[in-house]
């Protein structure tokens, strides 16, 4: 019997002994085996240092780390253990290819999402690749592939043409894919860029389509048009089926009658800025997120009255006074890591938790809160 063993430090002696329990209840050891893990070279790894406030103890796991703009020799993906050592990493050699995201499997595969963009953030190409842990390529699936997928396709509004898969998936309870892929529509001489969700089959064949161009005004415009929705997160609500998704460049939140695939695809609500809730313990514009990354669930329930956490970036935030752009750097911009309740029977969401980063940070971060009850998020670009 072959074991694959994981989360080991490279260049370390290690002890190991098999043991295996019988029906009758009798027990065989193994003898003691030792081997030395292969040592990586610096250069295909990141430098990361670790600091822990005196007296406290940070939530036991590792860290799954989605690096960008990495050189070609070093690997983009790495998992970590609270140390700062890795004990993971994969290089899929293709240069300028992020991976956007990574996602562990139930088999213990990763899922990741790697896509190339342009300086703006404009997705151009993508490979969405399924690896075991030894580095091996189970499958993947380009831009070019899952265009040939929706060609073939006989749902409802598969006939589009995708520039790639982006930003987030999500793997349902019967095994069947949700990812997030942009599109484009020529509007009056311009072309625009949204985003569309495509549910994928075990098989990996389109089987449903949801698209922002059917749902959202076009002529909402409050960031980086014609970049009009960029979308960056899908959320699965287990209660009902339902999905939400991050949409940046609309400063929203939007709750989705998905109904695993047969709801009426309607928008059910919308949540920020001009949204359908009223803002509880803030000051509405300015305390909404805005250009938002990395939302997540905070409690065991997901509709009703339930809890998320979302990275505020505040490129484009609101004030009082107007719209103050922010992603560029100018003085008094700022980020903050917010905790919502949301009630959507009286369509509030209350602040309960409203930190300012220590940095602004244009784009990316994420916000979750641990199962110790203890909040992490991340910063991903940070400007002073």
């Amino acid at each position: 019997m072959s074991l694959f063993v994981a989360e080991m430090r490279g260049n370390t002696l290690y002890h190991m002994r098999g043991v295996v329990q019988f029906a009758d209840g009798s027990t065989f050891y193994d003898g003691d085996q030792t081997f030395t893990t292969q040592a990586v070279p610096a250069a295909n790894l990141p430098v990361i240092t670790v600091t822990t406030t005196p007296g406290t103890t940070p939530q036991s796991r590792v860290e799954v780390l989605q690096l960008v703009n990495t050189p070609a020799s070093m690997a983009p993906l790495a998992v970590t253990d609270m140390n700062g050592n890795v004990l993971w990493s994969y290089n899929p050699k293709m240069p300028n290819y992020d991976p956007e995201p990574a996602k562990l499997l139930p088999n213990g595969h990763f899922l990741v999402n790697f896509a190339t963009t342009t300086n703006a953030g404009v997705i151009v190409n993508s490979v969405l690749q399924e690896v075991d842990l030894t580095g091996k390529v189970i499958w993947q699936m380009t831009a070019a592939d899952l265009n040939k997928a929706l060609a073939a396709a006989s749902c409802a509004g598969c006939n589009i043409t995708i520039i790639g898969t982006h930003h987030d998936f999500v793997m349902l309870p019967n095994g069947q894919l949700l990812v997030l892929a942009g599109t484009t529509q020529d509007i009056s001489g311009t072309t625009v860029i949204g985003d569309v969700i495509i549910e994928l089959d075990q098989n990996h064949n389109p089987v449903w389509l949801w698209n922002e161009f059917d749902h959202l005004d076009t002529d909402r415009r409050p960031y980086l048009f014609p970049d009009w929705t960029h979308t960056n997160a899908i959320l699965y609500s287990k209660d009902n089926g339902d999905i939400i998704i991050s949409i940046r460049h609309q400063n929203w939140l939007v709750k989705i009658d998905y109904a695993n695939g047969s709801g009426t695809e309607k928008i059910l609500w919308h949540l920020g800025y001009q949204g359908d809730f009223t803002l509880v313990g803030g000051t509405d514009p300015t305390d909404w997120f805005y250009a938002q990354h990395g939302p997540s669930f905070t409690t065991s329930n997901t509709s009703g009255q339930f809890g998320l956490a979302v990275f505020d970036n505040g490129d484009d935030r609101f004030f009082p006074s107007g719209q103050v752009l922010c992603a560029g750097g100018s003085a008094g911009c700022y980020s903050t890591v917010p905790l919502l309740n949301i009630d959507e029977t009286n369509m509030t969401a209350t602040l309960t938790f409203h930190m300012t980063a220590p940095y602004y940070n244009f784009f990316g971060g994420n916000n979750a809160v641990l199962p110790n009850g203890d909040i992490e998020f991340c910063e991903s670009a940070e400007s002073l």
